[in-house]
C-alpha cells in the first residue's frame, strides 16, 4: 500500500489543531508539532509498522528547522510517498480577534521569557507578520486554505473532502464567494460576474441560493450568463493540461458576485458538473458557509 502523507502548516489561530482532527476522524495517525528534523526517519518509521496514512502538523514553533522541509519533501516524493502540502491562513484581523478572544499567547510575542513590546496590541500583529514571512516558502508549495470565514465544522468538511480526492490527480476546487468580503487568498484564478444579471431584484428569488431550482432556471436564461460560464469553460480548458503537467496537486477557481449567494454560486455549480467528467472537482460556497 502506497504511503500518504498529510502535512498541515500555517499561521498560528488558522485551525491546524481542527485540521488535523478532521484526519484522525479520516482514519489517519496524526502527530502535532513534529520537529521537522524528525520528518523523514518518523515517515520511514510508520511505513515500517505498515501505517499507510500519516497526518503531521508543523508550524512557527520550529522556525528554526523549517527550511529543512521543502528538500524533505522532495525526498520523501522520491521515495514513492503520495504527499500533500496544506496551508492554513487567516487575515491578520481575524487572528488577532482569536487570540484575544482566547487569551493565549501568540507563539513569537516573547523572547526570553519577556516581552518583546510593551504594547500586546502591536506586539501580536508585529508576531503574526514574521510568522508570515518565517512560513512563506512553505506556503508557495502549499494549498492554502483560508479559514478567516469558516465555522470550525465546515474546515473540517472541507479538509475531509479535500484529502477524499485521490492523491495523485489534479483536483479542481470551484469556489464562490462575494466580493463585500474580500477574494479567497488561496484562490489561483478569480472571474468576477457582477455584471450578470442579478436575481436579488426579483423578490421571489432574492431569499434563494443558486443551488435552487428557481434561480437556476432565471439565469439560465439569460445568454449571458451561459456566455461567461463558456468562456471560463474554454479558459480552463486550455490551461488545466499544462496544470497537470506542472504536477499540481490543486487548482482554485473563485468566482465572484456581489453577496456570494446566486450567480457566483450558480456558476460554481454549473460549472463543476461540466469538469467533473473529466478532472477531480469539488466545490464550495464561502458565504454560504459563513461562520455566523
Amino acid at each position: 500500500m502506497k504511503q500518504e502523507l498529510v502535512l498541515i502548516t500555517g499561521m498560528s489561530g488558522s485551525g491546524k489543531s481542527v485540521a488535523l482532527n478532521a484526519l484522525e476522524d479520516a482514519g489517519y495517525y496524526c502527530v502535532d508539532n513534529l520537529p521537522p528534523e524528525l520528518l523523514l526517519p518518523f515517515v520511514q518509521l510508520e511505513e515500517q509498522q505498515s501505517i499507510g496514512k500519516v497526518a503531521i502538523a508543523m508550524d512557527v514553533r520550529s522556525a528554526s528547522s523549517l527550511p529543512l522541509v521543502p528538500a524533505q519533501l522532495a525526498h520523501l516524493r522520491l521515495m514513492d510517498v503520495d504527499v500533500r502540502l496544506l496551508f492554513l491562513d487567516a487575515t491578520t484581523e481575524i487572528l488577532v480577534h482569536r487570540f484575544s478572544e482566547t487569551r493565549r499567547r501568540h507563539p513569537l510575542s516573547r523572547q526570553d521569557g519577556q516581552d518583546v513590546i510593551r504594547d500586546q496590541q502591536r506586539d501580536l500583529v508585529e508576531a503574526i507578520e514574521l510568522e508570515r514571512e518565517l512560513l512563506s516558502e512553505l506556503r508557495e508549495e502549499s494549498h492554502i486554505i483560508d479559514t478567516s470565514l469558516l465555522r470550525s465544522s465546515k474546515l473540517q468538511g472541507y479538509i475531509k473532502s479535500l484529502i477524499s480526492a485521490p492523491a495523485t490527480q489534479l483536483t479542481l476546487m470551484f469556489e464562490s464567494f462575494a466580493f463585500k468580503r474580500g477574494i479567497p487568498v488561496h484562490a489561483d484564478y478569480v472571474f468576477d460576474v457582477r455584471m450578470l444579471p442579478n436575481p436579488h431584484y426579483e423578490p421571489a428569488l432574492r431569499p434563494l441560493t443558486g443551488r435552487d431550482a428557481p434561480v437556476a432556471d432565471w439565469l439560465a436564461e439569460h445568454g449571458a450568463v451561459e456566455k461567461m460560464a463558456s468562456q471560463i469553460t474554454d479558459f480552463m480548458n486550455t490551461w488545466l493540461p499544462d496544470l497537470n503537467q506542472d504536477h499540481r496537486s490543486y487548482v482554485t477557481v473563485a468566482i465572484g458576485c456581489t453577496g456570494g449567494q446566486h450567480r457566483s454560486v450558480y456558476l460554481v455549480e454549473l460549472l463543476s458538473k461540466r469538469f467533473a467528467a473529466e478532472w477531480v472537482t469539488l466545490k464550495r460556497h464561502r458565504e454560504l458557509d459563513v461562520a455566523p
